[in-house]
């Protein structure tokens, strides 16, 4: 998928470590985008994005973690001079657990890493955007944030509260040029998702079952629709919550 309209733009990722976020990554820079990789972990990064020195930046930090994430932004701004396209995909599950299994420390490390690390990211990049008169936010939410059972009370939540934000983050500053939307996956094959696969594969396998797609997705399809969701092709896709769920949100 090519659009030639990233050539030169600037793309700040979280979650840029492994599964769809090293997907967008590596999806932008193909497309010449410049590309920070922002994540708490990042090894085998430098290896795999070798072939684009000069064009990716791999900075390691937490999105829960204010000053961090300042830090890493003002780093982005001084390497590439501006930042047109923030992707806010870091993110942690659960394991499921429902609210009486879920101790405060399970709910805050959710909360802190979901929806206040999404939080921290935007708050640092959008007075840049906002300055620009152009930018362009794309959130990682979750069938999770649709309906229930997608994950636990904490993740569940968590996701609904992306949700809400982009909507309100949309509605607060398309008028400044800045415009929001979010993508809802599903089934996606990442390593996040390494424990369903796990032994004989039985709830992988249960999952593609139950998604009438009748499959997982890999990390590159989500990143597929990240790259038109950013494009000038979806500059009238405001606020919006794209589904990625081989239809599992459909029945």
């Amino acid at each position: 998928m090519r659009f030639p309209e990233f050539n030169g733009k600037t793309v700040f990722v979280t979650g840029a470590g492994s599964g769809i976020g090293r997907a967008q990554a590596l999806a932008f820079l193909e497309n010449g985008a410049n590309v920070v990789g922002f994540d708490i972990v990042g090894k085998g990064l430098k290896e795999i994005f070798q072939q684009y020195e000069g064009q990716f930046l791999f900075i390691e930090g937490s999105v829960s973690e204010k000053k961090v994430v300042e830090e890493a932004v003002q780093h982005a701004l001084a390497e590439f001079g501006r930042i047109d396209i923030l992707l806010n995909t870091a993110g942690v599950l659960d394991g499921y657990a429902k609210t009486l299994d879920t101790d405060e420390a399970l709910w805050d490390r959710i909360m802190n890493t979901n929806i206040k690390g999404t939080y921290f990211v935007t708050n640092a990049i959008l007075p840049h955007m906002i300055e620009n008169v152009s930018g362009v936010i794309v959130n990682m939410a979750s069938i999770a944030g649709l309906v229930a059972g997608g994950g636990g009370a904490a993740y569940t939540a968590s996701k609904h509260a992306i949700i809400g934000y982009t909507k309100q983050l949309d509605l607060d500053y398309c008028r400044e040029g800045v415009r929001a939307n979010a993508i809802a996956p599903g089934a996606i094959q990442t390593p996040m998702n390494a424990a369903d696969f796990a032994g004989d594969g039985a709830m992988a396998e249960w999952v593609a079952s139950e998604t009438p797609a009748g499959r997982w997705a890999q990390p590159e399809e989500v990143a597929g629709l990240t790259l038109f969701l950013a494009s000038n092709a979806a500059d009238y896709i405001h606020g919006a919550v794209m589904p990625m769920d081989g239809g599992w949100t459909i029945k």
